[in-house]
């Protein structure tokens, strides 16, 4: 027998049917006993816990049906259905009101507590992710000047300590400050010819030697130009990278892939990491989400959605994978304009 999957975010609609099955068994059962006002308010019920979660067309969904059932079990004339009749009319009238104050209101509270959540979210990446690296610079630079004593090399790392420490300070600000930006409906792309090498160059010199070219294999396909916004184009690849060297494992290879496939331009990016929980790999665009496994590893969370959002943008797809032990991150930007030759 053929198992039904039901998603998650639609098991209240289906508990609700339910709820809707007994609550019809035991009025029709006891029917004798109760007068008609008591099972109008008992058949509100699944009304009520579906308008709790503030979906408007499963609160319409239940409460036509709750409505439905009252008419054709309880209203004469029995078993059928009498759309004209007062009693029917009101308690349609009723009910569709009381979903409709208890969706709503569910909605305000539901929106309320988003926010709440962003605002807190926000929070912790300025407390700690802005914390952290001007800490490292901040430490750093003291013990520079405080040592007068410092050999050429060891003040040479603890320089480019502080720069990676910045780097990460300012892909994190310009992180925040599109994840603001992307979100404007009436946000316009600056189209112009990019050409992917470039994109990629340009998008490496925003991480330190530490996490240089020995560390990443790169493979770009000779192609033409690709009609799309450079400057989005190079945050989407050095998010891409960021996420990739943070989540990697030690001292193993990343590997970038750009390869021209006639009607769209595919980038994946692959690194090690065994530990990541495959079944939660589809929440990882949203914003502020992090996995439950990386506590360790600084981060925002925000990258990925910035991804996600400049890949839609471009009329793109994006999508994370397990494979070969790792992780891949695959996207397909459809290719609306050719160079003329």
């Amino acid at each position: 027998m053929k198992k039904i999957n039901i998603k998650p975010e639609y098991i209240y609609i289906f508990k609700a049917l339910i709820l809707l099955s007994i609550i019809t068994i035991i009025s029709h059962v006891f029917r004798e006993h109760l007068q008609i006002i008591n099972i109008a308010l008992i058949h509100i019920t699944p009304v009520v816990f579906v308008a709790m979660y503030g979906n408007v067309k499963a609160t319409v969904f239940i409460t036509f049906l709750s409505v439905l059932l009252l008419n054709f079990l309880y209203i004469p004339p029995l078993y059928s259905i009498n759309i004209n009749n007062e009693l029917y009319i009101w308690s349609l009238i009723i009910f569709v009101i009381v979903g409709w104050i208890i969706t709503v209101q569910a909605k305000n509270l539901h929106t309320q507590t988003k926010q709440n959540e962003l605002k807190e979210s926000l929070l912790n990446i300025i407390s700690h992710d802005l914390r952290t690296p001007l800490s490292t610079i901040h430490g750093t630079i003291n013990l520079i000047l405080s040592n007068e004593k410092l050999d050429e090399q060891r003040t040479k790392n603890l320089l480019e300590d502080i720069s990676y420490a910045s780097l990460r300070m300012k892909r994190l600000i310009t992180n925040l400050l599109d994840s603001t930006r992307l979100t404007d409906r009436n946000f316009d792309l600056k189209l112009e010819w990019c050409d992917f090498e470039d994109i990629v160059g340009v998008a490496l010199e925003e991480f330190s030697q530490k996490q240089g070219e020995d560390l990443i294999d790169i493979k770009i396909d000779d192609m033409t130009l690709y009609w799309g916004d450079n400057t989005l184009l190079t945050q989407l690849m050095v998010n891409l990278l960021d996420n990739a060297f943070k989540y990697s494992k030690e001292n193993t290879l990343i590997k970038l892939e750009i390869l021209n496939l006639n009607n769209f331009i595919r980038i994946t990016i692959f690194n090690e990491n065994e530990n990541i929980d495959v079944n939660k790999l589809k929440n990882i665009f949203d914003k502020f989400y992090r996995l439950e496994d990386t506590n360790d590893i600084s981060g925002s969370g925000i990258g990925l959605a910035i991804c996600k959002s400049i890949v839609k943008l471009h009329g793109g797809e994006i999508k994370a994978i397990q494979k070969n032990r790792g992780i891949s991150i695959e996207i397909d930007l459809p290719i609306i304009k050719r160079v003329e030759i």
